[in-house]
């Protein structure tokens, strides 16, 4: 794969090019999973620049989110509302982490599609009007059963059985239409399930992964969705953040693939997990409780992604590993949960 990327350099060179300036940003969906973070470490490392914390009605951000920058409504499915917004602070760049997770889209489909595609469409239509750049992520789920789980390609079959996934394969060939008919610079990452002790997830079929963590710290028995012996991608927040940062600031003469590269950090089973838990609290208990859904979208996915393609185009390289992740997921947690005294 990696020969694959290299051969086709000179193509993207003649490609078009954009320049990201990621002064004026605009983070939809900041008071989520990733937004939440993200937001703050644009703030906090992008200099000079001013980042919109976008939210929506009942997920107004609080505390240090607040106080550290200027904050709009900014409802993916308002294109009136975000035109505004982009005007008003001379947006260039756009993060659109607008979503329903996999077992929540899946019980509202339609809603799924109402935000994340509608939601979609209205963004590239102000980033091509007002020339700007878009990130919206893509995820493991964007892949299927016929998809090769060990390994899996950069460029191989996608034909997912959720709304979730149907939505995020969308997202790729919808970004990369804009980017070849439009020139907008859309680019993307496949996002594992993404582990934080930051904010807890909501609704996503990895969820479980960050889950007994929390667990584990409280000393309670952890009820687990996902059997034994079923293999996914994860990765550590912190990792999921630089990505997106980098991927935004890469030279657009090396990329190739755009919408959306495969990231890659470790792989790891539920038995795997419980073993590293135990590690840090031996006393931890598991069992295992029979969900359907989860245990069918599970199916559907990577073991494991081979992420050569950004490495190649864009320097990717993951810092943490699942023993290194723990360490500092139990440090944060156990302060994070201390009793009050």
């Amino acid at each position: 794969m990696f020969a694959v990327c290299t051969a086709f350099r000179n193509f993207a060179a003649q490609n078009r090019t954009c320049l990201i300036r990621m002064k004026n940003i605009l983070v939809v969906g900041s008071t989520g999973q990733i937004g939440s973070e993200l937001t703050m470490k644009l703030r906090r490392e992008i200099p000079n620049s001013t980042v919109v914390a976008g939210y929506i009605r009942g997920a107004e951000p609080k505390g240090i989110l607040l106080e550290s920058g200027p904050a709009e409504l900014a409802d993916v499915t308002n294109a009136p509302q975000l035109a505004a917004i982009v005007d008003k602070y001379h947006i260039d760049t756009i993060y659109n982490l607008a979503a329903l997770l996999s077992a929540v889209a899946e019980a509202k489909p339609l809603l799924a599609w109402h935000i994340q595609m509608d939601g979609l469409i209205n963004l590239l239509e102000i980033a091509r009007e007002k020339h700007c750049a878009v990130f919206t992520p893509s995820s493991i789920g964007s892949f299927g059963l016929n998809t090769p789980h060990k390994n899996t390609p950069q460029d191989t079959i996608q034909r997912p059985r959720t709304m979730y996934g149907v939505t995020k394969v969308s997202t790729e060939l919808l970004s990369d239409y804009y980017f070849h008919k439009y020139g907008v610079d859309t680019r993307s990452v496949r996002f594992p399930g993404l582990i934080s002790y930051v904010t807890l997830p909501g609704g996503g079929t990895t969820d479980y992964a960050v889950e007994i963590y929390y667990a584990a710290v409280k000393g309670e028995d952890f009820a687990c969705p996902i059997p034994a012996g079923t293999y996914m991608d994860m990765m550590y927040m912190p990792d999921a953040l630089h990505a997106a940062v980098q991927i935004m600031q890469a030279d657009p003469s090396r990329l190739i693939h755009r919408n959306a590269f495969n990231i890659a950090s470790m792989s790891f089973e539920p038995e795997q997990l419980r073993a590293e838990i135990l590690r840090f609290e031996p006393d931890f208990k598991m069992h295992y409780v029979n969900d359907p859904v989860r245990k069918a979208i599970a199916d559907s996915w990577p073991d494991n992604m081979d992420d050569s393609c950004a490495r190649a185009e864009w320097d990717w390289r993951p810092t943490y590993d699942l023993h290194s992740m723990s360490e500092d997921m139990f440090r944060h947690l156990r302060e994070k949960l201390k009793p009050a005294k």
